[in-house]
């Protein structure tokens, strides 16, 4: 079975192909970071007329790579929110077309599971036809910090949230204060790999709810330092990026396990953009009582194949989508 899955729910315009055992046959993604990094984040016009511009190309060249035409495809999986609506709209309305045109069915996905099934994507130790549930789920991005639990495929329980800032956010946030680009995240992890964690003692949230997050704090945190402390950000920079990523990790992994007891879970999953860091993966690894699974590093930030394996799911359940699915930017995880 060929799955051709469609994501453009930010700033990548993202289609694969993969099989129904969650392997993947291509993989295209045009990315635009290049043209934000003097805006200091993504900007919705031009995002949106670039997908326009590239989902063509970026089609033509996933079924070429996966060395399959359009009649050979089985089903459709697009991105239907959250995003930004004028960028899902490129995905979505692309996702009909191709539908309308070759009969081929059609199923809208929530990005945020895509996320969560982006950890069986090429993933070896992981099956998605037995996944060791119950599981716990990080997902945390530059747009999105929660934790989820997972009992039965397609079924969430969102523990908690962020209340403000993501934890990728953040980091692109610090990052921006010390004059860097964006994004923010591989910028901190470079410049705090040789650095002492231990150097400063950035604030960890306390929130009364245990599985909710806020990192608001921990950046206001970090640009008051940086303005206080110019000699010290000029010569210990090192240093401060590494205090500053182990404070933010502190935080996601001590919340995370303990959801993860509470809950008596076989494993945790960490997904999303910021999983891709070496100092929470490292961490997470040590600290963990069970397994912790890490998507493949290619599949961590958005990516269509992760798109196609939900949306797999979704069509083994019986769902099906119809023409008048539509673009939503705000998607509680479920819907």
């Amino acid at each position: 079975m060929n799955i051709l899955g469609i994501e453009t729910s930010c700033d990548d315009t993202a289609i694969a192909i993969i099989d129904e055992h969650a392997n993947v046959k291509s993989n295209v993604l045009s990315s635009q970071t290049q043209f934000y990094k003097d805006y200091g984040g993504i900007v919705p016009e031009i995002a949106s007329r670039k997908h326009a511009e590239l989902i063509g190309y970026v089609l033509e060249e996933a079924l070429k790579l996966a060395n399959v035409a359009l009649e050979d495809i089985d089903l459709i999986s697009v991105t239907y929110g959250p995003g930004l609506v004028g960028s899902l709209l490129v995905g979505v309305e692309t996702a009909k077309s191709l539908s309308f045109a070759k009969k081929i069915p059609v199923i809208g996905v929530n990005h945020l599971e895509g996320h969560i099934y982006s950890l069986f994507v090429n993933n070896k130790p992981l099956s998605v036809e037995n996944p060791p549930f119950p599981m716990l789920f990080l997902i945390v991005s530059g747009g999105h910090t929660e934790l989820v639990l997972i009992k039965k495929h397609l079924q969430y329980e969102v523990l908690g949230e962020t209340r403000d800032d993501a934890a990728g956010e953040a980091l692109d946030k610090f990052a921006r204060a010390l004059g860097y680009g964006y994004p923010g995240g591989p910028v901190i992890q470079k410049l705090g790999e040789n650095g002492d964690p231990n150097f400063y003692k950035f604030p960890r949230l306390s929130l009364k709810s245990p599985f909710e997050f806020s990192f608001s704090g921990l950046k206001t945190a970090g640009v008051y330092y940086l303005q206080s402390h110019p000699d010290e950000a000029k010569n210990r920079l090192n240093d401060i990026c590494a205090s500053f990523e182990e404070a933010l990790t502190d935080i996601l992994i001590n919340r995370t396990l303990n959801a993860a007891r509470k809950f008596d879970v076989k494993a945790i999953g960490v997904v999303g953009g910021v999983s891709a860091n070496k100092r929470l993966r490292e961490k997470f690894r040590k600290k963990s009582y069970v397994p912790v699974y890490f998507p493949e590093k290619g599949f961590s930030t958005d990516n269509a194949a992760m798109i196609a394996v939900a949306g797999y799911l979704h069509y083994k359940n019986g769902k099906r989508s119809d023409l008048l699915l539509d673009a939503v930017s705000t998607l509680p995880l479920g819907v």
